[in-house]
């Protein structure tokens, strides 16, 4: 039997799940929608991850990254669970050691790391506001009467992209609708979003710092060629998109998994898993904590909110 080991990357917008062998092939991967549940999306995820993964694979590790690693990661067990900055740098370098700087965009957050001889000198992230990440593009489509695999397209036709301000999604949304209503070409109303997405997001999260090549794009706004096309022209440097940059936080948290194996085996099969929240407040004093209650096949495992530690 192949060991191989699974990573999870639970975001607001969408779940990933990558299984990669000794040699950091990946042998099984998934991108699906978190749709508000992130418990339902990683059942989905492990029921297809199972479906792809050959019967001569055993799992022998498990990581879980993003913003609902925590939770995510005692459903499963996980023998690692880390953020999102360290597994994105970990999955990257595994297969870019000279890498210098990595754009990230996804579907609400967007975070720039900056490396050097494989150490992570800086970060940021912008977690305050969707203007310029994977939702604010889907919304715009939807604005416009397009599917958001169309933008990039779209946007390559454009010879004029128009100002749009996209510092702000209620602005760049009137912006939007008074550029369609005085007649400017579908395609440079689309460029001209793209390009104020990498404006924005380099005067709001690269803003002071130092981008220097190698460049990796990344995150699902990564497959979009007109906001690849606008970084490229914008910074003058050419921009690194892997077939798997979607996927990378959850390759990363593979590697650590792998890493940090304990010789435990694992299972994709979660039918027999029951696994709850219950949430309630504690009013035992004036702190009145609004506590979660986490419980495994009816065990509890866990519980978050309590700020004197009694639960």
């Amino acid at each position: 039997m192949k060991e191989c080991y699974l990573g999870v990357d639970i975001g607001s917008i969408s779940t990933k799940g990558a299984i990669i062998d000794d040699d950091n092939n990946i042998v099984a991967s998934a991108y699906i929608w978190t749709e508000g549940n992130p418990v339902k999306a990683v059942r989905n995820l492990m029921r297809i991850l199972k479906e792809q993964l050959p019967d001569s694979y055993i799992l022998k590790g498990i990581g879980t990254t993003g913003s609902a690693r925590k939770l995510i990661g005692l459903m499963l067990k996980a023998n690692i669970v880390k953020n999102e900055i360290t597994a994105h740098a970990v999955g990257t370098l595994t297969f870019y050691p000279d890498v210098r700087t990595i754009l990230e965009i996804g579907g609400q957050d967007s975070k720039i790391i900056l490396l050097k001889n494989g150490i992570i000198t800086n970060y940021a992230m912008n977690t305050l506001c969707a203007a310029g990440t994977g939702s604010f593009l889907s919304s715009q489509a939807k604005r416009l009467g397009l599917d958001v695999n169309e933008f990039g397209t779209y946007a390559l036709k454009s010879k004029n992209p128009v100002k749009i301000a996209a510092r702000c999604t209620v602005f760049a949304e009137s912006d939007l609708v008074h550029k369609a209503q005085v007649g400017y070409p579908k395609e440079d109303i689309v460029a001209g979003l793209c390009k104020s997405i990498v404006l924005n997001y380099l005067n709001n999260v690269g803003k002071g710092k130092k981008i220097e090549a190698p460049i990796i794009f990344q995150g699902g706004v990564s497959k979009n060629a007109g906001v690849v096309k606008y970084f490229k022209e914008v910074l003058g440097e050419e921009i690194i998109v892997d077939e798997n940059s979607h996927l990378m936080g959850a390759i990363g948290i593979a590697v650590m998994a792998r890493r940090h194996k304990t010789g435990h085996t694992y299972s994709l099969e979660m039918n027999n898993i029951k696994f709850d929240t219950k949430a309630m407040e504690c009013t035992r004093c004036s702190n009145n904590c609004e506590l979660l209650k986490i419980y495994r096949n009816n065990e509890l495992v866990d519980s978050w909110g309590s700020k004197c530690g009694k639960y």
